[in-house]
């Protein structure tokens, strides 16, 4: 019988794993989604620029621990990783714009219109 040889230590991504990173990860993200929450909260801007500026301080912390947290990088341990993610995005993105264009439809069709409202049609 052969025995594993392989010190699961030194894995490469078992070497990318890093406190420091985790930690720096979990403080910006929990300050921008801070930032998103005040700016909520105050109605410090217009609903389109909060709206704007809360997509931002997301797409922000997206990046953050996807680079922290899931090493997201171009490196030979990583590549693949790296590929699988840039490959799912449009996919998910689709998903989710079809899936909000069909219930924005079904809504239109299926809503009881107000008395007024129906009666201004005929």
């Amino acid at each position: 019988m052969t025995q594993h040889t392989q010190n699961p230590l030194e894995h490469p991504e078992v070497q990318l794993a890093n406190g420091r990173a985790y930690l720096g990860s979990f403080i910006l993200s929990a300050l921008l989604m801070t930032a998103g929450l005040w700016l909520t909260i105050t109605h410090a801007m217009s609903p389109f620029a909060a709206i704007l500026a809360t997509s931002l301080l997301a797409g922000v912390a997206v990046i953050i621990q996807g680079y922290l947290l899931l090493h997201m990088d171009l490196s030979h341990a990583q590549i693949w990783h790296t590929v699988a993610m840039v490959l799912f995005l449009p996919l998910f993105v689709v998903t989710i714009g079809l899936t909000a264009w069909m219930f924005h439809g079904l809504y239109e069709r299926t809503m009881i219109m107000p008395p007024a409202m129906s009666s201004m049609s005929h």
